[in-house]
């Protein structure tokens, strides 16, 4: 599979989990302070979506030179080895205002 392919099917994958954490966000603060569901799969979509950028930034580090995509990466690093200490406020900020940040930069470097 070209680069070209491969980064195009990682801007998708990336995308859609985005698209998934934003409809688990549409069920408010409340849903995710009494669901732990909600909050296991914002640290599973944190651990994909670092993952993700990671491979994007190793594929063209130019085009994916913007800040969030670094901090995606040490956001999943940070959720996978420490995911006994994850505050759940900073998780939270995380899916509300990083991830709308990063949706846009990687719409972006689609076009």
């Amino acid at each position: 599979m070209k680069a070209d392919a491969r980064i195009d099917r990682r801007l998708s994958d990336l995308l859609a989990s985005l698209e998934t954490a934003a409809r688990l966000v549409d069920r408010g603060r409340a849903a995710f302070d009494t669901d732990p569901a909600i909050a296991l799969a914002f640290e599973a979509l944190s651990n994909r979506v670092g993952e993700i950028a990671k491979r994007l930034t190793a594929a063209d580090a130019t085009r994916f030179s913007q800040p969030i995509w670094a901090q995606a990466a040490r956001n999943r690093d940070v959720v996978v080895h420490h995911y006994d200490r994850i505050d759940r406020d900073a998780l939270w900020k995380t899916v509300t205002l990083s991830f709308p940040e990063l949706r846009a930069a990687a719409a972006a470097a689609r076009a």
